[in-house]
């Protein structure tokens, strides 16, 4: 009898100051871990963004998506490799219910990775479009 099999997403954010070799070092074993047992759906990298919250006095992370399917116990593995891997900021692995629907394109990084700046105000507090030069 074939193990129980549930569909995963898998967001990895990598330390962009690692070495390429480093970054790409993680990402290959992510995907030969879950296709070793499971199969890889979808893979996005959605490049270097800044986070939300400082993470070890770093601003920004490399984001990567992984949706795949397999067993539970590739999860185990997964967990246990991340969490000692050079280069990972954070990973969050989440069980996906039968009928999520797809992740949205990603949209680019502006300006290599920064944020997009805000939305100016004028005097009455209503927003204005950022202007582009």
């Amino acid at each position: 009898m074939a193990p129980e099999t549930h569909n995963y997403d898998l967001v990895l954010m990598l330390d962009p100051a690692a070495t390429d070799d480093v970054r790409n070092r993680v990402l290959s074993e992510v995907q030969r871990a879950i296709e070793g047992a499971g199969s890889l759906g979808l893979r996005q990298d959605w490049g270097r963004r800044h986070m939300a919250y400082p993470i070890r006095h770093q601003e920004e992370a490399e984001y990567h998506l992984f949706q795949f399917e397999s067993p539970p116990d590739v999860l185990e593995q997964l967990q246990r490799n991340l969490r000692i891997a050079d280069g990972v900021v954070r990973f969050r692995l989440i069980k996906l219910r039968p009928g999520t629907p797809p992740p949205p394109q990603p949209r680019p990084s502006a300006g290599g990775g920064r944020s997009q700046e805000p939305a100016s105000t004028d005097g009455a507090g209503q927003e204005e479009p950022a202007t582009q030069a």
